[in-house]
């Protein structure tokens, strides 16, 4: 399900695609994101502007969008580019995404190899038993002269995610791992690296 619900001061978009039930939405305002609501369940008149781009703003899968209509400033992209390893979970991606043609600022990408809607996640690591630390070795890796920037992520054929651009890798608690121009994120599940790419998905038979 995918739409946009509008009202006088701000328009709220949904993409159930990319939607990973975080909750960040129902717990942020229940009054503007109604959970179990059998039919229309984002009400954006329900509360202030600045609340609703806040919620939207916190949702780690860019699944809710906003468009202001009140002279306010739209979302921007973060001074950092960033992606964050979920414990036994996927990649949290916070940058200036271009993927598939489409730029936006907010993904949850699957690193477990089991989503049925790759390279999204769909929430399959919890039943696949999917096990990966987000808490992996640091690296000494020098600083980036710049931090933000267009982050190109192209999910390779039956391989890795590769991302060119500016982006630091970081874990769970917010140490930074990896800051890198260019780098290949497994999403086969099976890399003894991760969140690196080893080239396993070549002997597991990975596809996707």
């Amino acid at each position: 399900m995918a739409g946009m619900v509008e009202s006088d001061k701000i328009d709220v978009g949904f993409s159930g695609k990319r939607c990973i039930h975080s909750r960040n939405c129902v717990l942020g305002d229940p009054h503007v994101f109604v959970p179990n609501a059998p039919g229309q369940w984002i009400h954006p008149e329900a509360a202030s502007v600045e609340k609703i781009v806040a919620i939207a703003e916190s949702c780690p899968s860019g699944a809710i969008t906003y468009v202001r209509k009140d002279g306010g400033p739209q979302e921007q992209p973060p001074v950092v580019n960033t992606v964050r390893l979920r414990e036994n979970g996927p990649l949290a991606v916070h940058a200036e995404i271009v993927l598939d043609g489409e730029t936006f600022y907010r993904a949850t990408l699957c690193r477990c190899g089991a989503s049925e809607n790759k390279p999204f996640c769909d929430g399959s690591h919890n039943k696949s038993g999917f096990t990966a630390t987000g808490e992996p070795p640091l690296k000494d890796t020098p600083a980036l002269e710049a931090r933000n920037g267009p982050l190109k992520v192209t999910p390779t054929t039956n391989g890795p995610l590769k991302l060119e651009g500016n982006v630091e890798i970081v874990t769970g608690t917010g140490h930074t791992i990896d800051r890198t121009q260019r780098t290949f994120l497994c999403r086969c599940g099976h890399s003894a690296n991760k969140p690196f790419c080893d080239g396993t998905h070549k002997k597991v038979g990975f596809v996707g």
